[in-house]
């Protein structure tokens, strides 16, 4: 039994597009792998974070206020710088029963015209996130915990991680646009 596309003999869709799309793709893919580690870490830190905060408070009967927070920002924060690796692999929630109804061709021109709506909406995202960011940051934005962490700190990950994915996206929409536009096609 193959528990990867690699040992099926399939090739990944993120090998092939890396191929296809060059040097830039690769310095961004590489940039996406370190993200991939950061995060990682992040969410073993958030759940070292949140086991401590369950520990203390069931054991020591001793509030910790600030763990709460922290595991969200964590997870929240792992969860969006992590999004454009997820969508390089097409690893995102995709209903897979249309797919299988369509041919190769309409089922191409299906995920051609999904990746347009998935970048206006990325993109659209990320603006919002920058605003909501540069807000937080002149209107030195603190959460209303009593840790009161500022708010630029979620927002910038949050801007950065949808700033990728829109990136991510974009690539994906001239590769395709790349392989429809060249002879072997």
């Amino acid at each position: 039994m193959a528990h990867s596309l690699e040992e099926a003999g399939i090739e990944s869709p993120a090998a092939s597009v890396t191929e296809a799309a060059g040097f830039p793709y690769r310095m961004f893919a590489g940039l996406n792998n370190i993200i991939v580690t950061v995060s990682s870490v992040a969410l073993v830190f958030a759940a070292l974070v949140l086991t401590y905060g369950v520990v203390t408070r069931y054991f020591l009967h001793f509030s910790t206020d600030w763990q709460d927070e922290m595991s969200v920002f964590l997870i929240v924060g792992s969860i969006f710088m992590s999004s454009a690796a997820v969508q390089a692999r097409r690893g995102h929630v995709a209903i897979e029963a249309v797919s299988a109804l369509l041919s190769d061709n309409v089922n191409r021109w299906r995920l051609f015209f999904v990746d347009i709506a998935t970048f206006a909406f990325c993109a659209f995202f990320s603006w919002k996130s920058a605003r909501l960011l540069e807000e937080a940051i002149v209107e030195n934005f603190h959460s209303s915990s009593t840790w009161q962490p500022p708010l630029w700190i979620p927002y910038s990950l949050m801007t950065a991680g949808m700033t990728l994915l829109s990136i991510q996206v974009l690539f994906q929409i001239v590769i395709q646009l790349r392989r429809s536009r060249s002879p072997a096609a």
